[in-house]
């Protein structure tokens, strides 16, 4: 078992009947979706190269960006 150390979190009234929704939702403990949330958000692994949202090679790199104006 992972060692965890307790802590306490102060949240609105509307945050903490968020969360508790979204547990029930989801079918975990407010606890699970915070430590989720620090992991996502805080631990994020930095990106190592570079990140696209399209398959294929890329056209031109990113130095060329604005070269996208000059085609016709």
């Amino acid at each position: 078992m992972t060692y965890m150390e307790k802590t306490q979190v102060y949240l609105r009234k509307e945050e903490l009947e968020a969360l508790r929704q979204a547990a029930a939702r989801s079918g975990r403990s407010v606890a699970e979706l915070i430590r989720e949330a620090i992991r996502k958000v805080v631990l994020r692994p930095r990106s190592t190269g570079p990140v696209a949202l399209w398959d294929g090679e890329p056209k031109r790199t990113s130095l060329e960006h604005d070269s996208v104006h000059d085609e016709p």
